[in-house]
């Protein structure tokens, strides 16, 4: 048995590039930052912040919801696969891209509800691909407390 799925936590650097197909479903493209903390060592090096851009791409439902909610600079929830493949570009050279095939996407921060006026709790859309309704997501992520000397596995 294995597993592809991937978790990321963190801000969106380009608003979605959206495009219609002639059956009527959609794909979404965007990038997501995430940040690694610098740190000093104990030997006194200081260690810089660590940052990795993932392609992301959203189909059907979870693209027109990308369109809808997400801009620059969103913090962003995202569970998906990693999906490598190649092209050859305009020169005749082959490229090769990894994207994040989103399976679900929940927007994080403090973005009200357009029309919520008076209503001071923040409402979100749930976007898995089984469901439309609203929910309020996680008010903030901590990652697990792992340390070097835990035993893992890998």
């Amino acid at each position: 048995m294995s597993i592809n799925k991937v978790i990321l936590v963190g801000n969106v650097g380009k608003d979605p590039d959206v495009k219609y197909f002639d059956n009527g479903s959609a794909v979404a493209n965007f990038t997501v930052a995430t940040t690694e903390r610098g740190y000093t060592a104990a030997n006194g090096t200081q260690i810089p912040d660590r940052t990795e851009w993932h392609n992301v791409v959203c189909w059907r439902g979870l693209a027109k919801v990308a369109e809808q909610f997400i801009r620059k600079g969103s913090q962003v929830y995202i569970e998906g696969k990693i999906r490598s493949r190649t092209y050859d570009d305009a020169n005749g050279l082959k490229r090769y891209v990894t994207e994040i095939y989103v399976d679900n996407l929940e927007l994080l921060g403090s973005r009200r509800r357009e029309g919520a006026e008076g209503n001071d709790s923040p409402s979100y859309p749930s976007t898995s691909n089984n469901t439309n309704t609203y929910q309020s997501p996680p008010t903030s992520y901590t990652p697990p407390n792992i340390s070097e000397e835990d035993d893992l596995p890998f």
